[in-house]
């Protein structure tokens, strides 16, 4: 018993590395986590004191537990024996399937990555880049939201910083779940994006599996009041105007939706404009060459924040414009259904209509959309003169139009330098015109209020 055992130093470093290992797994490992746990939780019980919308515990669950959770729900676990006979693959293979379906969409909420890293960084890249304003606002109806409903932002999507601009001006009200595409899917993006609670989605993807998995996690996290945010649109707009829904998402919350059980589900509509939209070269060339193939380049977009840094330090900085977010009348899932509209093409309807009617006009956009019209060069005098009947015919429409300080003129003259600025206007003897080789980009930013200009007047 008390013999001395010979071995080589390799088998030695290895026992004792595993043995360090399993005492790490067994014992220090779960103090750690039991102490960042409790840490987390008064941390979130602070921010639920502030917030209006307090962080449901369904989102603070683990990750690993929300996924048992829901490959395990029996729709999903009905799906999976459907696939299997229709594959011809045993139902173990079709479960594994299942099983990185979930682990690609599940996120992995964590508060003080979202309170603590998240909202400062959107509010500073923000402020930053943009003059934001905030348009349209029913603070009476907002606050008269059931607590208990499920708020659900439906937002029309112009650019990328959508995303970061409405986690800016939500920060007081709620965390919000977002649905982000596979372009987004790339180190380092893919864990923060994760730990912000937003999960991803194959937008173009046809297999029935990899929907249900993904339906049901839309409609668990419904249920259990998280709130969320949607773009019906399914992507960015390639034209700059707004574009009928595409009813995922808003199908699977709608056909899970039964009145009267559980919570209502209230949608707000957001409706976001911008003076420059970052990515209006890559929708425009995406545009003409009559594709969607776009990628995230994560050098390109350090290699354009650098940019902005190299302006700011030699002085020669200038925010892109405006940023202006409205939010428009809410509307209660249960109300909307009890008179007769059944169908997910009427909320998808309805809630388009929703965010056209309160889109904030800005004055590139007003520029843009005179000059577009123009038969022929104008003076800067003519322009103001156009641009202040513009303004005057669509608050005539009702319409939320941003006036820089409170003056038609000046909102002329900030679009017109904006304009300039990019070259997409050229100046002869003191007269302005579209510059021929920049008409796509004026049509662009026109695009985006022209169904305020057609609507009828209010």
């Amino acid at each position: 018993m008390f013999q001395t055992v010979e071995m080589p130093i390799w088998a030695l470093v290895l026992i004792l590395l595993f043995a360090g290992v399993a005492a790490l797994d067994k014992v220090m490992l779960p103090s750690v986590r039991w102490y960042f746990r409790r840490r987390m939780e008064r941390v979130v019980t602070k921010l639920n004191e502030r917030l209006e919308r307090p962080i449901q515990p369904f989102k603070l669950a683990r990750r690993h537990d929300m996924i048992q959770r829901l490959i395990y729900d029996p729709k999903v676990a009905e799906a999976i024996v459907k696939h299997a006979k229709t594959e011809g693959v045993p139902e173990n293979v079709a479960f594994e399937q299942a099983r990185r379906y979930a682990r690609e969409i599940v996120p992995s909420f964590s508060a003080s990555a979202y309170f603590g890293i998240a909202i400062r960084v959107a509010r500073w890249f923000s402020r930053m880049l943009y003059r934001v304003r905030l348009g349209h606002f029913d603070e009476t109806a907002i606050k008269e939201i059931d607590p208990d409903a499920t708020v659900v932002f439906v937002m029309n999507h112009r650019s990328n910083m959508d995303y970061v601009l409405v986690t800016y001006l939500a920060a007081e009200r709620s965390a919000l779940s977002y649905a982000v595409g596979e372009w987004a899917q790339v180190w380092p993006l893919q864990g923060l994006i994760r730990a912000m609670g937003a999960y991803f989605i194959r937008r173009k993807s046809r297999d029935t599996l990899y929907r249900r998995v993904l339906s049901r996690y839309v409609q668990l996290a419904t249920q259990n009041g998280v709130a969320q945010a949607v773009f019906p649109e399914g992507g960015l707009s390639l034209n700059g105007k707004i574009h009928p829904p595409k009813l995922g998402l808003l199908s699977y919350i709608v056909s899970d939706f039964v009145p009267g059980k559980g919570r209502d589900v209230v949608f707000v509509p957001v409706a976001i404009n911008y003076d420059r939209v970052l990515e209006d070269r890559i929708l425009l060339e995406a545009a003409a060459e009559g594709t969607r193939k776009f990628k995230f380049n994560i050098l390109k977009m350090l290699g354009f924040v650098g940019r902005q840094i190299r302006f700011k330090l030699t002085g020669r900085y200038h925010r892109f414009g405006y940023a202006a977010v409205s939010f428009g009348n809410p509307l209660s899932l249960s109300s909307f259904l009890k008179d007769g509209n059944h169908t997910t093409e009427k909320v998808g309807e309805e809630l388009m209509n929703r965010i056209k009617e309160v889109l904030p006009v800005l004055p590139v956009p007003l520029v843009a959309t005179v000059l577009q019209n123009a038969r022929g060069p104008l003076s800067e005098a003519n322009i103001e003169h156009a641009v202040s009947e513009l303004i005057d015919r669509l608050s005539d429409h009702g319409a939320y139009i941003h006036l820089p300080r409170d003056s038609k003129e000046y909102a002329a003259e900030v679009g017109l330098r904006m304009l300039k600025l990019r070259n997409m206007v050229t100046e002869t003897e003191g007269n302005f015109s579209v510059n021929p080789h920049e008409a796509p980009a004026i049509a662009f930013y026109a695009a985006s209020i022209s169904h305020l200009i057609d609507a009828p007047a209010a």
